[in-house]
């Protein structure tokens, strides 16, 4: 049996999408300086963490991976969206249904896909 420990980006600038990504889901940065080309997230719970890499080349494709997201507490998958995009984030496809359920695919800074999902909270108040 294994682990996941680490989620690997590959991104232009590790240390300014470390900053967004930390803004967004409140982990804090591992021992950072805006000129490194490696940053860590430490996840607060343990692994596992999001490492941003810095490679020459940019993204030209989907990500054949995407991070799922979901919002903690009591708080909903439209209000997260809405805060994600005030923080910069951009829409890309809206996958919600006219009954709640669904999804809102957004790109990060760089153009990364991710999804933001209902969380345990809603879900369970929609049941």
């Amino acid at each position: 049996m294994m682990e996941i420990h680490t989620m690997t980006i590959d991104c232009a600038r590790p240390y300014e999408l470390a900053q967004w990504w930390s803004e967004a889901l409140g982990w804090p940065l591992v021992d950072s300086e805006p000129e490194d080309d490696e940053v860590m997230l430490d996840r607060p719970d343990g692994p596992p963490h999001l490492l941003f890499i810095q490679v020459p080349e940019g993204k030209t494709v989907k990500n054949r991976l995407h991070l799922d997201v979901v919002p903690s507490g009591e708080r909903t998958r439209d209000q997260e969206v809405e805060r994600l995009l005030a923080l910069g984030a951009k829409p890309y496809e809206d996958h919600r249904t006219p009954e709640g359920t669904g999804w809102v695919t957004l790109l990060d800074p760089e153009g990364n896909e991710f999804c933001v999902c209902r969380g345990e909270y809603e879900r369970a108040a929609s049941a």
